[in-house]
């Protein structure tokens, strides 16, 4: 019986595998958590991003009492752990230990330096205990595990937080893939999911046992989560509001103890104490304060871009559906709490996973800070922005010339 192996597959991508706003059925309890706040205070920004960056909800009742990853990571070193997409916040380590990085003085094939950055709370997205005799004694994860990287700064996968951005190098399905509890066929599945991709709709945790949702396994990119405020609805299905989707990865996903529920998709979980819904607040406020980042100077050809966007608005006709300011339509139907939604086959998009979502539809994707999240669309089918002309020009067939290619990849570059 796949029981525990399917537990792998929830809990994993941190809070928000994307983050939708929709005012429909699925709501948590707490309904003034759905709603998008103004800009925040200070205070609740720093409390959200305490949140996004440390809380996990409790979800240890996962990772360590059922997974037993606290007895995995003890023999992984921070070299493998690298190579999965595990990222170290520079910030958290002190500074004789900076030191001792740049000159190539750790050693970093000893997993007692894994436990170290553990200690020093620096891997980012993991949180766990450290006893008197360094060991491991619980373990969990956070929301920045899959919704955070880190700029490079000091080596490859160390460096300053950059909140927001999707780890499109986190193997999620090879990291969970370690734990002992799982059978060897769960353990293929998961090895085949491949960096930046994870399944949020395959099964689901409540605190006790694993609850199995769909069949097979369908993982799907690990979006950036920044440039969000004023989208309206986020998630590739627009099935919930953002606090609906924090709560419905947080609990079921994660791991975290709490509650959710939505008929919708038949799912219900109630575990008291809640840790998850009285923080949604504060949690919404730091997500929306993530801005995209801007293209780097000289990373796109302007005078094409200034072509490219001609381009857009006309002959490829991409801004009949990515509206200004936000390149999404998704606000334009007649009633703005209910998401203006696409058939798969209008986008050309595979319908399988839409299928096992609430809406059954795809929202049409926000195009800000496209340079920074390849591959592209939902499940990745686009490596790169000409894969993603490419997909257009064929499916409406607009006859775009090579060079016309190449001017509308360049705007999209810029935005």
């Amino acid at each position: 019986m796949r029981l525990i192996t399917a537990a792998s597959a929830t809990f994993v991508v941190a809070l928000g595998l994307g983050i939708s706003v929709f005012a429909g059925a699925g709501q948590t309890d707490e309904a003034a958590a759905n709603s998008q706040p103004e800009r925040g205070t200070r205070s609740a920004l720093r409390e959200g991003r305490a949140i996004f960056r440390f809380d996990t909800f409790g979800d240890e009742q996962l990772w360590t009492d059922v997974l037993r990853m606290h007895e995995v990571l003890p023999t992984v070193d921070p070299q493998t752990a690298l190579a999965v997409g595990l990222k170290v916040d520079v910030d958290a380590l002190p500074r004789p230990l900076i030191k001792a990085l740049r000159a190539k003085a750790v050693d970093l094939t000893d997993p007692a330096v894994t436990i170290e950055l553990i200690r020093l709370n620096a891997v980012v997205g993991v949180k766990g205990s450290v006893d008197d005799q360094g060991r491991l004694t619980k373990v969990g994860v956070t929301c920045a595990l899959c919704h955070s990287s880190v700029d490079n700064s000091l080596a490859p996968g160390i460096g300053r937080r950059l909140d927001g951005w999707g780890n499109t190098d986190l193997n999620v399905g090879a990291i969970v893939a370690l734990s002992d509890a799982l059978d060897q066929p769960t353990k293929d599945e998961f090895n085949s999911w491949g960096p930046g991709k994870y399944d949020p709709r395959h099964h689901a945790f409540d605190g006790t046992r694993i609850i199995p949702l769909n069949s097979p396994s369908l993982p799907i990119v690990i979006p950036p989560i920044y440039g969000l405020r004023g989208v309206g609805f986020e998630t590739v299905t627009a099935d919930g509001p953002i606090s609906y989707w924090n709560s419905y990865v947080g609990v079921g996903q994660m791991g975290g103890q709490g509650r959710f529920n939505d008929p919708r998709i038949g799912l219900s979980i109630a575990q008291a104490p809640d840790l998850v819904t009285p923080k949604l607040r504060a949690l919404l406020e730091y997500q929306l304060s993530l801005e995209a980042p801007e293209p780097p100077r000289g990373s796109f050809d302007r005078r094409a871009a200034t072509r490219g966007q001609r381009l857009f608005q006309n002959e490829a006709r991409c801004g009949s559906c990515h509206q200004s300011p936000h390149f999404t339509d998704v606000l334009s139907g007649p009633d703005r709490s209910t998401p203006m939604l696409h058939n798969p086959v209008e986008v050309g998009m595979d319908a399988r996973y839409a299928e096992r979502s609430a809406t059954r539809q795809y929202r049409t994707t926000p195009l800000r800070g496209l340079q920074f999240h390849a591959p592209y669309f939902h499940d990745g089918s686009a490596q790169d922005l000409r894969a993603v002309v490419d997909h257009y020009d064929t499916l409406f067939g607009l006859g775009l010339s090579h060079g016309q290619k190449h001017d509308l990849v360049e705007y999209l570059k810029s935005l």
